[in-house]
């Protein structure tokens, strides 16, 4: 696979400083039961590396050391870590908001019977993987069959009250483009998957996140492979928009790795960057007693990609 970092390190993206940490993302692991193109991870079935229980036990502390009200939960497929359901009970239990970054097709693995009913009683918020509300589209990029799986769980999801009005048990699908272009208008597809989904499926949702293509890991790699790399680089850097600058993730979350090593967002984990510009490795046990307000953010060329048009965070689209 092609290194796309020394192609992003020259950059002339804006200096940009931490506000207050507000959430705290980590990636249990990198072992899926998919292997997708767009994947940042680079995660699939043959991946090993998981969190060790010191370090997932590190995460509920520092949790209430920093005040932290949001645990962002990722992988990989994030489920298949042992110890998944003992870390959304402990965060749960100090009245953390907990998000499972979700494939759906994970409900259907052997040994998962039961996580939807999980999810449901700890009141789990979902955000969910789907790329497109067609069968040809989905399945292109993530797999034959994944589409149909993915519609059985937004189903069943549905039946015990996952994005249902007045539920309160919120479900967020997640789409990102086909290859090199940048998403469509958030508020505009959006419309589209709730009017298609419900007509032939009966499936309901609350919000669909728009998400812009990394040129890094595999998505990248192929990029290179293509020689289309400066192309959508260019692309990235022509749309930018400086307003979307203050609604960046990286200026409140930290991403923590499945060694507990910090980086800034989950894009600079897959590229090997630390926390922060000082080059110095910190780790999940130092925000036990440090505070990282005000501190500057590292970036690279990638970082393009989360100000280009609408804008793109783990949160969808920064600006209409």
């Amino acid at each position: 696979m092609h290194d796309t970092l020394p192609l992003l390190e020259q950059t002339h993206f804006p200096s940009i400083n931490r506000t207050r940490l507000d959430t705290l993302q980590v990636n249990l692991g990198y072992k899926c039961n998919q292997t997708c193109l767009h994947c940042h991870v680079n995660a699939g079935p043959n991946r090993t590396e998981m969190m060790d229980a010191d370090t997932l036990a590190l995460i509920p502390q520092v949790l209430a050391a920093r005040g932290i009200t949001t645990l962002d939960i990722t992988g990989g497929a994030p489920e298949l870590h042992d110890g998944f359901k003992d870390l959304v009970r402990a965060a749960r239990a100090q009245g953390v908001r907990v998000i499972d970054r979700c494939n759906l097709t994970i409900l259907f693995e052997p040994g998962q019977e039961g996580l939807a009913r999980f999810l449901a009683e700890q009141r789990v918020e979902i955000t969910a993987s789907l790329p497109c509300y067609s069968v040809g589209n989905v399945d292109k990029q993530r797999g034959d069959g994944v589409f149909e799986k993915s519609i059985a769980a937004l189903q069943q999801l549905n039946t015990l009250g996952y994005g249902v009005d007045g539920s309160g048990l919120v479900l967020n699908l997640v789409y990102n483009p086909q290859g090199p272009s940048l998403p469509p208008n958030q508020q505009a597809l959006q419309a589209d998957y709730k009017r298609e989904l419900f007509a032939h499926h009966g499936v309901v949702f609350n919000q669909l996140l728009a998400l812009t293509n990394m040129p890094i890991q595999r998505f990248g790699s192929t990029l290179v492979s293509k020689g289309t790399f400066d192309t959508y680089m260019d692309l990235l850097k022509a749309s930018f928009h400086a307003d979307n600058l203050a609604g960046v993730m990286c200026r409140s979350m930290v991403s923590v790795d499945w060694q507990g090593w910090l980086s800034d967002c989950d894009f600079n984990q897959q590229l090997g960057l630390p926390l922060g510009t000082s080059g110095v490795r910190r780790h999940l046990r130092d925000l036990l007693k440090t505070d990282l307000d005000g501190q500057a953010i590292r970036v690279a060329g990638h970082c393009f990609g989360c100000t280009a048009g609408q804008g793109s965070s783990c949160g969808g689209a920064l600006g209409s």
